[in-house]
């Protein structure tokens, strides 16, 4: 340690002293909150409401934001004082030390690090109501629809009680808190049992709103792409505290949330090329690799394929669909595996968090990878789809103004969350001192016999009645193991993806005396093993901690440090007693990937014995090195992703902010306008530049591309096209504004905005989709300009650029085009948009979407155009190809 950090302390540290004298003073308090009626409690949000207003009276817009923390710092013993009084009257709670502690980090906008055990979910109650008081609403974050409505239940007493409402947002789910609200289909957990059901936009508009991650990013992007201002749900971006920061932030950071709409119905190649790659040999003719999961075909295997296909070149660029069918069908064989990336249950391909162990219900592979596993499990192919909205977690957190964090492991990972997100970690103390035993981890030769000697010590455990937590990374493990007990007639509880639904009753259960629960990482987060069970048995829970407590057996070190922590704080909660240990085999993944072969070697020139453990430090230092590999691994991809995503990001705020302005009608004539004058201005200076001679002026294209832009410019003849570039600009953008004014004349002033808001919309929707597929089309390939001594990145952001701008300009002539040939008769209403169904994908998988509107256009040519016909709008492409392809 350095002589400063040995003056001043570690950061924590220093953290935590600054927090005492506040602390102090929320102590002081408690006497005079006690005293207080029930409205009293009440009666001090609208005091608190009223010194903000009077505090940010007259301050000026660009000062407020400051202004606004300042004064909830002031407010902030007062405010958590009372918080603590409301919890300790409603709920029984009352907020320790070092849970005030936690509360004051969140409200300062940082990650505050407790143990599991440690009561994250009451200490989030002080920083929301805090914050709540300044009218933006405060965004609870969790991992699962489940604990977003059981947190949201069981806390909202508290802010009930200090006359905040509350709500919860889930799949398919949004409901205010309303104690007078019994639900119709009661659950077990009468938290649950409270939510009166409204709409989403409601929901948003509570106080304190409860919910997802993927809840949030996916109500964000359906908002933008809504064609009703009240259909926009979502409210102020203000405020978030995000439980189980480090999984939110880091793990689910590679996944980018997508929107999709169904295209094109599968092809039977994803079947044909699954019975392919089942003719090729592992190694000859294809190789794996493991760690970034990818599978490269050789020389002989491009030969074989091209020889069962009949086909010259696979390389040749007409085969560019087949090469990427089969490069998909080789991953799906050979890098993803049934039981642990993936389930197939009901005859659908579902994907399982490698962080979680959870299924991921309504999440999708991109790219045709999930066709192509489907086809290989020889279920229904589902059709592939067209990304209709996209954007990272990253930039989506980003977005709120305030944002914290809380877990029980993040310290490990403060580097990225302080460089991707400007959170800064701080590690709060325990309440109770940590007892828990944590052994070194037991190493050996082979998995056959670890799993030999994890049997052996979860045999010996529970002859005495010590309850267990074996943990393993899959679904297959997990069974193998479960297996093995039932062999040797030890009775145990199985907790993995295929049985989730029995989650809340096994955990509650397994601090009892004897209980072996054999689990996969599902186990690591949201969960506390109370010792004696739930509810628990105080005599029972006495002879669990003479026998040590809850001891937790890892069967295998996970990718990331973390994961292992979160198992291993199963035990010792609150003080109490436990144990864990780590069983490791050299052939397992993390080592067979990273390096485990050179301890296997040293292991051999020894002669030990398969079924000889070790512990040793060199293995030790090993397995660290090899995790923290993986993690800087992964850290450089997320930092890959963000690079790319922040291109898109620029774009996207630009095309949604637009899109919002056109959504609420703002300046609608003028914009088009305008659009009309740029478009006229463009199309002379392309036809007719001032810099070069008259004679060699094309007008008869200047005609044409007029007349194909605006129809009332198809009767203007050349001799009106005589005189200076300007002055031929002045002419035809006098002619456009009159065709404008008479179509606004002929429709009505007030149908015709409807019409135009309808038609920006459309458009807006339709170029960005088309934008969004040209992006990704330039990411796959533009790693090759690296060949070319050239910098990807910088590459990407200028093609990037140039794209966007081709894109903005398609807006503008598409809608100008459209809206001056609109035809609505003096009895048409002005049509509803078409509904579709988009659908959820992503990198591993976007999360579940649900249904969201997307409009089709809004208002078209009464006139019956033939699919195969040229389109209306003067492209040049059949109509079927271009503004046919809605209808």
């Amino acid at each position: 340690m350095g002589l400063l950090s040995r003056l001043l302390g570690e950061g924590s540290e220093r953290e935590i002293r600054r927090l005492e004298p506040i602390v102090q003073e929320i102590n002081q308090l408690e006497p005079e909150m006690e005293r207080l009626s029930a409205e009293a409690l009440r009666a001090k949000t609208d005091e608190f409401r009223a010194r903000i207003a009077e505090a940010l009276d007259g301050v000026a817009e660009e000062a407020r934001k400051a202004a606004a923390q300042e004064v909830l710092d002031d407010l902030l013993p007062e405010a958590f004082a009372l918080v603590r009084e409301a919890s300790r009257r409603t709920i029984g709670q009352r907020h320790f030390d070092v849970q005030l502690m936690g509360g004051a980090i969140l409200h300062k906008g940082k990650i505050a690090e407790m143990k599991t055990g440690e009561g994250k979910t009451l200490v989030a109650t002080l920083p929301i109501y805090l914050n709540a008081l300044l009218g933006r609403g405060g965004h609870l974050v969790t991992v699962n629809d489940y604990l977003s409505r059981r947190d949201a239940g069981w806390m909202a007493p508290i802010y009930h009680a200090l006359g905040l409402s509350v709500a919860a947002i889930g799949h398919e789910f949004s409901g205010i808190y309303d104690l007078a609200y019994d639900d119709p289909h009661p659950h077990h957990d009468d938290r649950l049992n409270h939510f009166r059901p409204v709409t989403r936009r409601e929901a948003y508009h509570t106080d304190v709103t409860y919910g997802t991650n993927n809840e949030f990013g996916f109500d964000y992007l359906r908002d933008n792409m809504v064609l009703r201002v009240e259909d926009v749900v979502l409210g102020d971006l203000y405020y978030a505290i995000v439980d189980e920061v480090d999984f939110i932030l880091i793990d689910e950071a590679r996944t980018p949330l997508i929107i999709s709409g169904m295209v094109e119905a599968p092809t039977e190649r994803y079947k044909q090329f699954a019975q392919i790659v089942r003719r090729l040999t592992p190694g000859a003719d294809y190789t794996v690799e493991e760690k970034i999961k990818n599978a490269t075909l050789t020389e002989e295997g491009v030969t074989k394929v091209e020889r069962i296909l009949g086909i010259g070149n696979l390389s040749d660029p007409e085969h560019v669909d087949l090469m990427h069918h089969i490069q998909q069908a080789v991953r799906a064989h050979a890098c993803y595996k049934k039981d642990v990336d993936y389930v197939v249950k009901d005859g659908q391909v579902i994907i399982v968090d490698e962080f979680t162990g959870r299924l991921m219900f309504g999440r999708r592979y991109s790219d045709g990878l999930h066709q192509a596993i489907e086809a290989n499990e020889g279920v229904k192919v589902e059709r592939e789809s067209q990304t209709l909205a996209t954007i990272t977690f990253q930039n989506f957190f980003r977005m709120y103004q305030k944002l914290a964090g809380m877990t029980g492991t993040a310290k490990t990972e403060e580097e990225e969350l302080q460089k991707i997100y400007n959170l800064p970690v701080v590690v709060i103390p325990t309440h109770k001192p940590m007892i828990r035993q944590d052994h070194p981890d037991v190493i050996f030769k082979n998995e056959r016999a670890k799993w030999k000697a994890v049997v052996a010590e979860i045999e010996e455990w529970h002859k005495q009645g010590r309850p267990m937590l074996v943990g393993t990374r899959s679904i297959e493990k997990n069974e193998t193991l479960s297996e093995m007990l039932r062999r040797r007639g030890i009775p145990h509880q199985l907790l993995n993806a295929k049985n989730h639904e029995k989650e809340a009753e096994i955990i509650a259960q397994a601090g009892r005396l004897g209980a072996v629960t054999v689990a996969t990482n599902m186990a690591g987060r949201g969960v506390d093993i109370i010792l004696g069970g739930n509810p628990p048995d105080p005599p029972e829970a006495e002879k669990v901690k003479a026998l040590g407590g809850l001891h937790v057996v890892g069967t295998e070190r996970h990718e990331a440090r973390r994961i292992d922590n979160q198992l291993r704080g199963r035990s010792g909660r609150q003080g109490d007693s436990g144990s864990s240990r780590f069983y490791v085999a050299l052939d397992d993944e993390l080592m067979r990937i990273f390096g485990g072969e050179r301890v296997a070697a040293w292991m051999d020139r020894l002669r030990i014995d398969e079924d000889t453990p070790i512990e040793a430090n060199l293995v030790s230092r090993q397995i660290e090195g090899a995790q923290k590999k993986v993690e800087q691994y992964h850290f450089d991809v997320r930092k890959h992703v963000l690079e790319y995503d922040d291109v898109m990001n620029v774009q996207r705020k630009v095309i949604y902010e637009e899109r919002r302005k056109v959504l609420r009608g703002e300046n609608l004539r003028e914009n088009l306008v305008d659009m009309i004058e740029r478009l006229v201005e463009e199309t002379v200076n392309l036809y007719c530049p001032s810099s070069v001679p008259r004679d060699e002026w094309d007008i008869p294209g200047l005609r044409e591309a007029a007349a194909a832009l605006i129809p009332h410019l198809a009767d203007v003849r050349e001799e009106n096209l005589r005189g200076s570039s300007d002055e031929i600009t002045e002419f035809l953008l006098a002619r456009a504004l009159e065709a404008y004014e008479a179509k606004e004349r002929e429709v009505g002033e007030e149908t015709f905005r409807e019409i135009e808001r309808l038609i920006l919309l459309q458009v807006f929707d339709r170029k960005w989709i088309d934008h969004l597929q040209n992006m990704e089309s330039l990411r796959e390939g533009i790693g090759l300009r690296a060949y070319a001594q050239a910098s990807p990145l910088i590459e990407y952001q200028r093609e990037g650029y140039d794209l966007f701008q081709q894109m903005l300009h398609d807006i503008q002539e598409e809608a100008v085009k459209f809206l001056l040939r609109v035809q609505v008769g003096p009895e048409t209403a002005v049509p509803a948009p078409r509904v579709r169904q988009p659908v959820a994908l992503g990198g591993r998988g976007g999360a579940a979407g649900g249904a969201n509107p997307h409009a089709s256009p809004a208002a078209r040519e009464q006139r019956k155009i033939g699919r195969n016909d040229p389109c209306w709008c003067g492209s040049g492409k059949k109509f079927k190809k271009c503004h046919g392809r809605d209808v």
